[in-house]
């Protein structure tokens, strides 16, 4: 990295970022540039904290991510956990490993991400860390939400006979993803891409966390389990179904396929479902709710201009999922989606 100290390289990164009023009005007390951050809490509600990290050449590798969009998507990816809890993000915290010779203009269009996706969602950046590394460029983002006394919503909340919903369309990033990785592209050669495959790079590298839909789900009332979808739909499903001691049947004719996903996995000579089941990094949400009020719940959707598709339901056959087929046949669903430590099913370029 070219030549400066700690503190001059804090505040290149993030001062001027965000406006004072910002963080006056999400309760920050003292922010950056202290031991710690101070940040009040409102009587009656309860903190949700998430912590999520991404790594080069695990998480993402230069010819599928831009520097910009990293630091989007790690902000992203931590507040989407808030979404998946019907929380509202309201502080984060980064920390930064550098390897030596990282440029500071790299860095510096990390951040300018990572603030883009934090004050669209009304977070302010109250801390954080930077270190040197001897491995991989590595970005973590501590994020720390807000809800109400017992309204968080957990996995392990699924009842017999509930209906199984799904917000938003799935499987596009991993397929952005495949379509990048195949054109290898520098950084100095990304342009506007054409439909329909810009929507797929566009889910892979801006994702777009559903905070607005967890807090319909959890004002709603009528919610019970719900979980975000980073790792696939079936990866997802399962961590309900063994959370909740439930078995899912999930519908292949109500799971909705995008045309633009459609047409692209027709090209790659693949099935859509496949980047839908096992692909990961939507960020949609996932989840239960009692079977009478599925129809009510997807008219207030409407009503905000929000997608929600009722794609399964809950029943009793054990803690597994399985697919009703379009011919009728049922098939099990494997635990298959991205997993860190396996060596296979990787994402983000690794």
């Amino acid at each position: 990295m070219s030549s400066i100290d700690e503190f001059a390289l804090i505040r290149l990164l993030n001062g001027g970022k965000q406006s004072a009023a910002l963080a006056q009005a999400a309760g920050v007390v003292t922010g950056i540039g202290d031991d710690a951050a101070v940040v009040e809490a409102s009587p009656g509600s309860h903190w949700i904290l998430t912590c999520d990290t991404m790594t080069e050449h695990i998480h993402f590798k230069q010819i599928t991510m831009r520097d910009r969009d990293i630091g989007y998507k790690a902000m992203a990816s931590a507040v989407s956990d808030i979404a998946a809890m019907g929380g509202v993000p309201r502080f984060a915290l980064v920390a930064l490993c550098m390897p030596g010779g990282t440029k500071v203009e790299r860095v510096q269009a990390i951040y300018e991400g990572l603030y883009e996706c934090a004050s669209r969602y009304g977070v302010a950046v109250v801390g954080g860390d930077t270190t040197a590394i001897l491995g991989e460029l590595t970005l973590t983002v501590t994020v720390i939400g807000e809800t109400g006394l017992g309204q968080a919503k957990l996995r392990s909340a699924a009842q017999i006979g509930d209906a199984v919903f799904a917000t938003g369309y799935l499987g596009r990033s991993a397929a952005g993803l495949d379509f990048l990785l195949e054109q290898n592209l520098s950084s100095g050669q990304w342009g506007d891409f054409p439909e329909p495959i810009a929507p797929l790079v566009q889910a892979h590298c801006r994702p777009e966390p559903q905070i607005e839909a967890g807090q319909l789900l959890q004002r709603s009332g009528s919610c019970r389990a719900l979980n975000d979808v980073s790792d696939g739909l079936a990866s997802e499903l399962w961590e309900i179904a063994e959370a909740s001691g439930v078995g899912i049947d999930v519908m292949e004719e109500r799971i909705p396929v995008a045309d633009e996903l459609a047409a692209f996995a027709q090209a790659q000579g693949k099935d859509p479902l496949d980047y839908i089941l096992y692909g990961g990094e939507d960020y949609q949400l996932v989840g239960t709710v009692p079977a009478g009020d599925a129809v009510e719940l997807q008219m207030r959707f409407k009503a905000a201009g929000l997608p929600l598709h009722v794609i399964g339901y809950v029943n009793a056959e054990g803690s597994g999922v399985r697919m009703v087929q379009t011919n009728g046949y049922i098939v099990p669903l494997g635990k298959k989606g991205y997993n860190h430590f396996s060596g296979a099913d990787g994402k983000g370029g690794a």
